[in-house]
C-alpha cells in the first residue's frame, strides 16, 4: 500500500500534516474528513515524488538510541496511567520529541492508531525501533488491559538490558584501542623510519642479523602491498560484519563465539542474563509461556542459545516443564537449571527468573572487570614487545658495527 504526503486545516485553524498509507488519494482524502481536518487537495501527493522526496546520504542517517526508546516508554506508561488517550500521548511526545527520526516514528504511529489499528500494529511498522519483543509485550498489555504496568516493565528491563550492553561495549574499548595503536604505530615504523634503515645498511659490508634481514623484508612488503595489505584488512572487516547479519553466518560463528577463551563465557552470561530477565519480564505481564518463550528466542541475540530455547518450546508443548530439557544444556549452567526448578514447583517462576537474572548481571560486570584487569597488562606487553622488538632488530647491525671497530 502507497503511503502519502497530507497537509490541511484542523477544527482550531492550524495547520497539520503528516503522512497516511492509503489506496489513493480519494482515500486519504475521505480519512483526513473523518478526523475533521479539511485536506488540501493540492498538498495530498505519494511520498518521495516532487519536492518532498528524501535524500539519503549513508552514514549521516538519523538514528534512534535506546536512551530515546527508555525515554519515551517511561513517560508514555506515566500518560497512560494518568488516563491520557493514548493518541493524545503518542502526539505530546512525539512533536515534543528533540530525535527528528524519533518524532517521525511516533506520529505516524500516531497517525495509524487513529485509523483504527492497535498500538501493537502501529509499532510493527518500525521494527527497527520497537522490536519483537517491544510489540508483543504491548500487544499483551493491550488485551489485558494494564498497558501501563507493562510499559513501566518495559522500561525497566530496557535499563537493565542497556545498562549490560554498556558493560560489554566498555569492556571492549580498551583492548581495541591498544590494538588499533600497535597497528598504527608499527605501520609507520615499517613505512617510513625502517627504509632509511635500510639505505644506513645497504653499504655495510656484512651479513645483517637474522632479525635485522626480517624486519627489513617486511618493511619492503609493506611498502610495496601496503593497498593490498589494508584493503584485505578493510574488506574482512566488512564481511565478517555482514555474515554476521545472514543466518547462515550466525550458524557458523555465535557456537565459535561461546568457545572463545573468557569472552566466551562472557558471552554464556549474557546469554542467561538476557534469557532470564526476559522470560520474568513477559510471564509477570501475563504472557502464555509457549508465546514468551517464541519471543526470547528470536531477542535472545545467539543461534545456539535461539536453538536450545525453542527445543525446551517444543518439550514444554509436549507436556514436560521448563527445567527438564535444560539439564542437557551447553548455556544454561546445573544452578540455573535448579533455580528455574523450583520457581517452577513454588509457581514463582518469574520471580525466580528475576533473581538469576539479577545474579547473573552482577557476574557478567564481574567477568567484565576481572577481563579488563586481565587484558591491561597483556596489551602493554604485546605493543610494548612488538615496538621494541623493530627497534632492536634495527639498532642489532649498529651494536655490531661497533663490535668490528
Amino acid at each position: 500500500m502507497p503511503t502519502f504526503m497530507w497537509e490541511g486545516k484542523a477544527s482550531t485553524g492550524k495547520v497539520v500534516k503528516g503522512e497516511m498509507d492509503a489506496v489513493n488519494q480519494q482515500a486519504v482524502f475521505n480519512a483526513l474528513k473523518n478526523q475533521n481536518i479539511v485536506p488540501n487537495t493540492g498538498k495530498i501527493r505519494p511520498k518521495g515524488s516532487g519536492l518532498e522526496k528524501e535524500l539519503k546520504i549513508p552514514g549521516f542517517g538519523g538514528k534512534v538510541k535506546q536512551k530515546d526508546i527508555v525515554v519515551f516508554t517511561r513517560q508514555f506508561a506515566t500518560m497512560i496511567d494518568a488516563g491520557l488517550p493514548i493518541v493524545q500521548g503518542l502526539d505530546v511526545l512525539g512533536n515534543g520529541h528533540p530525535n527528528p527520526l524519533m518524532k517521525k516514528t511516533l506520529i505516524d504511529i500516531k497517525e495509524t492508531v487513529q485509523n483504527g489499528q492497535t498500538l501493537a500494529e502501529a509499532m510493527e511498522r518500525h521494527p527497527k525501533t520497537f522490536d519483537y519483543l517491544f510489540t508483543n509485550m504491548v500487544a499483551a498489555g493491550e488485551t489485558g488491559g494494564i498497558l501501563d504496568i507493562i510499559l513501566e516493565r518495559l522500561a525497566s528491563y530496557l535499563e537493565k538490558m542497556n545498562n549490560l550492553k554498556r558493560q560489554i561495549k566498555t569492556a571492549m574499548i580498551y583492548p581495541g584501542v591498544v590494538v588499533s595503536a600497535a597497528c598504527i604505530v608499527t605501520s609507520i615504523l615499517l613505512i617510513f623510519v625502517i627504509p632509511t634503515f635500510g639505505d644506513l645498511f645497504s653499504d655495510f659490508g656484512a651479513a645483517l642479523p637474522a632479525p635485522t634481514q626480517w624486519v627489513m623484508a617486511m618493511s619492503d612488503f609493506l611498502c610495496a602491498y601496503w593497498f593490498l595489505i589494508f584493503g584485505s584488512g578493510f574488506l574482512g572487516i566488512y564481511l565478517f560484519k555482514k555474515s554476521l547479519k545472514t543466518p547462515r553466518g550466525q550458524e557458523i560463528l555465535h557456537p565459535i563465539f561461546l568457545k572463545l577463551p573468557v569472552f566466551g563465557e562472557i558471552i554464556r552470561k549474557v546469554a542467561v542474563a538476557r534469557f532470564s530477565r526476559t522470560l520474568s519480564t513477559m510471564l509477570s505481564s501475563g504472557v502464555p509461556i509457549l508465546d514468551a518463550l517464541k519471543i526470547c528466542g528470536k531477542t535472545s541475540g545467539n543461534k545456539v542459545v535461539e536453538k536450545e530455547i525453542f527445543g525446551v518450546r517444543d518439550s514444554i508443548s509436549e507436556g514436560k516443564n521448563l527445567a527438564e530439557p535444560l539439564k542437557n544444556s551447553v548455556v544454561f549452567p546445573p544452578m540455573v537449571v535448579q533455580m528455574i526448578a523450583v520457581g517452577e514447583s513454588t509457581g514463582a517462576l518469574d520471580a525466580m527468573l528475576s533473581k538469576i537474572a539479577d545474579f547473573y548481571d552482577d557476574e557478567v560486570e564481574n567477568a567484565v572487570g576481572a577481563m579488563k584487569q586481565l587484558i591491561e597488562p597483556i596489551m602493554i606487553l604485546v605493543l610494548g614487545g612488538l615496538v621494541g622488538g623493530l627497534v632492536i632488530a634495527m639498532y642489532l647491525p649498529i651494536f655490531k658495527m661497533g663490535s668490528v671497530v
